[in-house]
């Protein structure tokens, strides 16, 4: 017989596709999945290709150490008749041809896979032909409740939360052992269980001629206890099964259970394979979901699918972009935390850390998340764990002094009191949390409160929880030097009953409810169902003489009812609710209390975008922030015109705040980039908005341009009475001795000098444009011209006295007038050729160099034109100075070359230096600096060659007579 079962294992470890997996837990997996199946084997092996194409496609890691403690449960030997030569055929080339498709070309493996096929083949064969019976080889760990009834349900609670360590040698058979540490709130979901049986079996109009039963176990909040207690529950623990008992339906045709992702995922991997529903009441990790591979598993709690979308529309509704997690080592939290940082994708909330709670709780490990979870600048941390595991955690921060904080609940403790004990009350008030549906349960109160250890002594699992509640001991061996108190078994539980009694946040026991009113129903509509109208095909009706676990589960998916509460319930397609969760708050009150408050609500049914609704007013935060909203952010929020640069090597909601360049804005907070201004517009100071550039000309209401005006008045002013004072002694030596005539033209044109500076104040149109260079190169060619007639008549009348000189007839009154008129007329020429071929016409300069300004100027058009007309002035200028030059040493008295030399020396160095003032001199400074050349030129003449003459004749008239004109 042992080699039989050595060989079933082999088989059953490449059937499961688990290669790791230990001889004895595969020997028990075979014997167990055998015995249930209760088959002929060419049904059983059809079941196997089934399941192996599942198999091939999916991981089975997270079962290896549940498997591998499956050599305590029964080895039984499974009577099955011997299959015909063609059906093993057809069977065994089914089996091949699956394997080697999912292999996709692995031929070592796949030889290896045909000799364990083969020798699965000929065991079967061997086994049925044989004709044993089955015989019990271990016991469950755990203890269970078991009450008889037409139909038994089962039910996998966590009452215990530490298993016993298990020999994974399996060097010797493990004798019966007891877990330890009571979960009051996993108890009272059991009790729930019961308590909801017997309400439908007092129920008249549900189930009316039949009665439930049930069978719970205690999966101690472990793998492979869950596992060896949902096998038990379905097998039996009858000593011996004789060949003819194995035919027919398991003993409990469905299950309620498990509380976690990690064993519900453990066990409907197992017991889907033959088609046992499961309905659990709180396992809600997302990977549950996929009904291809969980096709018999259905729970009443939403998929954390739904929670993970819920936690990150609160997280960026609140702007908390910089948050950590921390999660338990198991699926519900590592699937959970994974569809967190999914749904964070892209909404701008970043993860500082991920902390990962091991199940050991080892001290260090623990340590260290508390510390990083000090360390950290995220103020707001989001959990993804059980009570148990987050519970280590919650004490090491009690240690260590971090309040902190603000936390996010999941359901898992969202609304558990056992945590609001006042050494956590600093550390969690504030708490903000997720929980599922709240209902009333009538008459639960009062059930759970019939507890008591005398009237029922030996009911499984009531002396432990009287324990835990009162902290007391019924153990008979009760010495008085004991550390604990001797319970007397009459203590109120009613009113000490703690987590146990408290029926203020039924949730998961709602859950619990739901799930046997469910069951309840399913087998409600078998019994009564018509025939014609039933869910097989040709609507055939079910077998009702024993309920079949896979017909049940048709109707379990089918299920469609209204519970006591008032609520409608119905499974989806792949199993689930439709997904709700009351958003809580962590009030304490004066007496130091925490009351869980609802503040807001989660429904998926409603549209995108509404789904969250929350009064944020009635919120208390935790983490000391009172009444304001917490802020957890990696960096400040960048204000209006200021621009987001990503920190290197930091996750992006990590980023500095760079101001934005001139000419661009942000009027947006975190901005990530800054926009640039309109062409006519530009960036205020705080570059928060866009203005209309100033618009820049030298202008008459400018301190420069009222200077220059001044200047240019008064100079025109000025000349005009040194030509009044000239006019009127006009007969006087002096005057005529200066030729009065080109003095009173050089006085005119000095006048226009000074007048057509105005004309290059202003706003710049095209007339004035045009305007101001003609007119300013023509009055100065006329100065000069006048200046050069004197220097040049200057020196001739003294040549003209030497003896036999005839110069002074080839430069009279009148050829004096045609040279002056020849020089003009030049200028003249060249001031209508540039007018006519490039106007001076006016332009507006823009650019980012110029800032916020738009300088209007006059372009000169042609530069050609511009240089000629200063180049011709310059000419006559250097012309008049060296001839000046030459006459500077005759006599004083008469002589007026040396005041000429000194004006064309001022006219020259002015003229000069305007050339590089005049082209490196920006915006309206650039016409300021003509006008400056313009009138400090005209200063010079008029200053040089008149001030002597207006001296003597205004001040010294004495000195105004022929006599003194002629000493010499």
């Amino acid at each position: 017989m042992q080699q039989h079962l050595q060989e079933l294992a082999n088989i059953a470890r490449g059937i499961h596709g688990i290669h790791w997996l230990s001889q004895s837990g595969a020997m028990g997996l075979a014997m167990q999945s055998f015995r249930v199946h209760k088959q002929n084997p060419v049904t059983c092996c059809q079941k196997r290709l089934q399941y192996m194409g599942e198999a091939s496609r999916e991981a089975h890691g997270q079962v290896q150490a549940v498997i591998m403690d499956l050599h305590k449960d029964s080895l039984i030997k499974p009577p099955y008749q011997p299959m015909a030569d063609a059906e093993l055929k057809a069977c065994l080339s089914r089996l091949l041809f699956s394997w080697l498709s999912a292999l996709q070309g692995g031929i070592v493996v796949g030889l290896i896979m045909w000799f364990w096929l083969v020798a699965f083949i000929i065991q079967m064969i061997r086994i049925c032909d044989a004709g044993l019976s089955c015989s019990l080889q271990s016991r469950s760990v755990s203890e269970n409740l078991y009450k008889e009834g037409d139909v038994i349900i089962g039910g996998l609670f966590p009452v215990h939360v530490e298993s016993p360590e298990f020999d994974h040698a399996f060097t010797h058979i493990q004798h019966r052992s007891r877990c330890q540490g009571v979960d009051l709130r996993s108890y009272r979901w059991l009790k729930t269980m019961i308590f909801t049986v017997e309400e439908i079996n007092q129920d008249p109009i549900l189930l009316p001629n039949v009665t439930l039963g049930y069978l719970v176990a205690d999966t101690c909040l472990a793998e492979g206890t869950t596992l060896s207690a949902a096998l038990t529950l379905v097998t039996g623990q009858e000593e011996t099964v004789s060949g003819a008992e194995c035919n027919g339906a398991p003993m409990v045709p469905v299950i309620i259970g498990d509380a976690r992702s990690s064993a519900s995922i453990v066990v409907a991997d197992t017991l889907g394979v033959f088609d046992i529903p499961m309905v659990s009441y709180f396992a809600s990790c997302a990977c549950l979901s996929d009904s291809r591979r969980f096709h018999s598993f259905m729970r009443t709690v939403p998929s954390d699918a739904f929670q993970a979308k819920a936690m990150a529309r609160l997280l960026r509704l609140l702007d908390w972009t910089w948050v950590g997690v921390v999660a338990g080592d198991d699926e519900y939290g590592k699937s959970g935390s994974q569809l967190l940082l999914k749904e964070l994708e892209g909404t701008g909330v970043c993860v500082d850390y991920v902390e990962v709670i091991p199940k050991s709780h080892s001290h260090s490990r623990i340590r260290r998340i508390v510390e990083r979870i000090q360390s950290s600048t995220a103020h707001v941390v989001v959990t993804f764990a059980i009570g148990p595991d987050l519970e280590v955690v919650f004490k090491e921060m009690e240690v260590q002094n971090v309040t902190n904080r603000q936390w996010i609940a999941t359901e898992a403790w969202s609304t558990s009191i056992q945590y609001s004990v006042p050494a956590s009350i600093p550390l969690l008030a504030g708490t903000i949390g997720f929980a599922l549906r709240r209902a009333d349960i009538q008459g639960l109160g009062a059930f759970l409160a019939q507890l008591s250890p005398v009237k029922q002594p030996n009911e499984a699992f009531v002396k432990d929880v009287w324990e835990e509640i009162f902290g007391c001991s019924l153990a008979q061996d009760w010495q008085p030097s004991s550390k604990t108190p001797k319970c007397t078994g009459s203590e109120n539980v009613e009113k000490h009953g703690r987590i146990y009694t408290d029926v203020s946040q039924l949730r998961v026991t709602y859950n619990v409810y739901k799930a046997v009113y469910a069951i309840a129903n399913a087998i409600h509509n078998m019994m009564t169902c018509q025939p014609g109208r039933g869910l097989f095909e040709d609507g055939e009706c079910p077998d009702v003489t024993r309920i079949k676990p896979r017909q049940l589960l048709h109707y379990l998916n089918a299920v469609n009812f209204t519970t006591p509460v008032g609520e409608l319930v119905y499974f989806e397609d792949n199993g689930e609710p439709s997904a709700s969760y009351d958003i809580m708050n962590w009030h304490v009150d004066e007496s130091g209390a925490v009351n869980f408050v609802q503040v807001g609500q989660f429904d998926a049914a409603k549209g995108p975008g509404q789904e969250l609704n929350i009064n944020l007013e009635k919120v208390i935060w935790g983490g000391g922030w009172a009444d304001q909203v917490p802020v957890s952010v990696c960096s400040a929020s960048c204000y209006p015109g200021t621009r987001k640069a990503a920190q290197k090597g930091k996750p992006v909601c990590c980023f500095d705040c760079l101001p934005c360049a001139a000419g661009e804005i942000s009027n947006m907070t975190d901005s990530t980039k800054c926009m640039r201004c309109p062409e006519r517009f530009w960036s205020n100071n705080e570059r928060t908005r866009c203005i209309p550039k100033v618009v820049e000309f030298l202008s008459l209401q400018d301190t420069m341009g009222i200077v220059l005006t001044v200047l240019s008045v008064t100079g025109a002013t000025l000349t005009t009475t040194v030509l009044a004072a000239f006019f009127r002694h006009r007969d006087t030596p002096l005057v005529r001795a200066n030729n009065s005539e080109l003095s009173f033209l050089l006085l005119v044109s000095l006048t226009l000098c000074f007048l057509c500076a105005l004309v290059f104040i202003g706003q710049p149109a095209p007339w004035n444009c045009m305007l101001r260079h003609t007119l300013f190169g023509v009055s100065f060619v006329i100065c000069i011209a006048c200046v050069l007639s004197k220097t040049v008549v200057v020196l001739v009348a003294f040549r003209a006295t030497l003896p036999g000189s005839n110069l002074m007839q080839y430069f009279g009154p009148i050829q004096q007038r045609a040279g002056i008129f020849l020089c003009t007329l030049v200028q003249v020429v060249i001031c209508l050729l540039w007018l006519l071929l490039a106007p001076p016409l006016p332009t507006e300069s823009a650019g980012s160099e110029l800032g916020a300004r738009v300088i209007l100027q006059c372009t000169v058009g042609s530069v050609v034109g511009f240089v000629l007309v200063l180049g011709y002035i310059g000419l006559l200028a250097v012309v008049c100075f060296l001839l000046a030059f030459f006459a500077r040493k005759l006599p004083d008295n008469f002589n007026e070359a040396k005041f000429i030399t000194f004006s064309m020396l001022i006219f020259c160095a002015v003229w000069i230096a305007f050339v590089p003032a005049y082209v490196s001199s920006p915006g309206k400074y650039t016409v300021a600096v003509e006008i400056f050349a313009i009138l400090a030129s005209s200063y010079g003449l008029l200053l040089c060659i008149f001030t002597p003459k207006c001296y003597i004749i205004l001040l010294k008239p004495q000195k105004n007579t022929k006599k003194n004109m002629m000493v010499r």
